[in-house]
């Protein structure tokens, strides 16, 4: 077993019991007198944050923080460090994150990641969309990294296509190390696509590196979007590419930390469910997944609460 998930108790991987009376399943957060004043948000689990953690497991701990949604990487990429949390083709892994779903009452917000490079065959992701759109799912997020922009046009448009029947939107995020990398660059995709389920998603941490500015938000139109990855991150951009990553799936910060305005760039969009996508190896070994995960959630609520975010 992971060594993250053995630092949490073995009462994060237990499924909450339902309750007959409709109270909160015994562990979940409950809610205080304040959140009943505070403007409703809703919030997701991201995998990368939890990254290592299995889809049945990271959904009980979701549930147990108090997230309404997970975000999950269905679709394998072969990066190092990240298992297959594929449900297509495993009927088990599939069973068990549906009746963690079903049991939890946390909801599939969206699944990642659709990447656009040289090659791809986006045929292969409908395996993942039909499942993701079986389990209640909203969208699927993609990214291009591809430098021939007549066939990222074609493919991401094709994306768009293969998804429609799901019921799902495809939202873009422009990635800093990427080729699609700012907010022009996904910007000038979804205008040339012109598919009416294409939308933008904006990663706080990924919009403050490529030095876009919030106040170009403003102008772009509000049905392009549909959720955000929110995190903090310290100020300084870092120059190297390699430093760039590592920050990037390592070693982001929760809201309030570091030197991103994320309350400035909330408030240029409409007000859409946000993923918490914040990846910190250390944290997790030190204090395990689900703590992490509560304290992502926890501190969130409390950078919103304190900007005055409505």
């Amino acid at each position: 077993m992971d060594q993250r998930l053995k630092n949490d108790s073995r009462q994060t991987l237990r499924p909450p019991a339902v309750r007959r009376d409709g109270a909160p399943p015994a562990g979940t957060r409950r809610r205080s007198a304040a959140d009943d004043v505070e403007v409703r948000h809703e919030f997701s689990l991201a995998h990368l944050t939890v990254m290592g953690c299995p889809p049945p497991e990271m959904i009980y701990v979701a549930a147990r923080a108090g997230y309404d949604y997970v975000s999950l990487r269905t679709i394998f990429m072969g990066l190092p460090g990240e298992p297959n949390y594929g449900l297509a083709h495993n009927p088990d892994l599939l069973t068990k994150t549906r009746r963690a779903l079903d049991s939890t009452g946390v909801r599939l917000h969206d699944i990642e990641l659709a990447r656009v490079k040289d090659g791809v065959d986006p045929r292969s992701f409908v395996p993942e969309l039909e499942v993701a759109a079986e389990l209640g799912a909203r969208a699927v997020l993609s990214s291009i990294w591809s430098g021939d922009r007549a066939f990222y046009l074609e493919k991401f448009a094709e994306i768009c296509d293969l998804a429609k029947p799901f019921g799902l939107t495809v939202d873009l995020e422009s990635v800093p190390i990427a080729t699609v990398r700012d907010l022009a660059g996904a910007a000038d995709v979804l205008r040339a696509v012109r598919r009416d389920n294409a939308g933008l998603m904006i990663d706080t941490h990924h919009f403050h590196r490529a030095r876009d500015k919030a106040s170009d938000l403003a102008s772009l139109p509000r049905e392009w979007f549909h959720f955000a990855q929110i995190c903090d991150a310290p100020a300084e951009i870092p120059t190297d590419r390699d430093e760039m990553i590592h920050v990037l799936r390592e070693a982001r910060l929760y809201l309030g930390e570091g030197g991103i305005d994320v309350a400035d760039i909330l408030r240029q969009i409409p007000r859409v469910p946000y993923s918490i996508e914040l990846p910190h190896l250390d944290r997790v070994h030190d204090m395990g997944y689900a703590e992490h995960a509560f304290r992502c959630l926890e501190t969130a609520r409390a950078y919103l609460a304190a900007h005055a975010w409505a």
